[in-house]
Formats: structure tokens, C-alpha cells, sequence
């Protein structure tokens, strides 16, 4: 291999490195991001089966409920 293939493909390597290292920091911000309205959305489920549970007491429904 000659001298200028050698720093061609040296480039190249350091080029796809970079890429590949900026494909990383963003597929990991992505997931972070997910992984995280994915905890809002919980909690959000959690406050929502609470708030109608706290309903059907009022409204004494769950008092009517027969187990099946």
C-alpha cells in the first residue's frame, strides 16, 4: 500500500469513527428521551387509576362491585 492510500484509508477510518460516535450520542439521547416520557406516561396512569378509583368511592360504586 502506498503512502497516500495509507492516509487515505486513515481518513476514512477516522471519518466513520466520528460518524459512527455521532450515531451513538444521538441513538442514546433518543432512548433516554423515550425511556423517560415512558416514566411520565406511568406516573400519569398511576394519578388517573387513582383519581377514578377515588371516584367510584364517591360515588359508592365500589361498594356495589361483586367479585366474579
Amino acid at each position: 500500500m502506498t503512502e497516500s492510500n495509507s492516509t487515505a484509508a486513515k481518513e476514512l477510518t477516522e471519518i466513520m469513527e466520528a460518524t459512527m460516535q455521532n450515531l451513538h450520542s444521538k441513538f442514546q439521547s433518543m432512548s433516554d428521551q423515550i425511556v423517560s416520557k415512558m416514566d411520565d406516561m406511568g406516573t400519569r396512569i398511576d394519578d388517573l387509576e387513582k383519581n377514578v378509583a377515588d371516584l367510584m368511592t364517591q360515588a359508592g360504586m365500589d361498594e356495589q362491585q361483586t367479585p366474579k
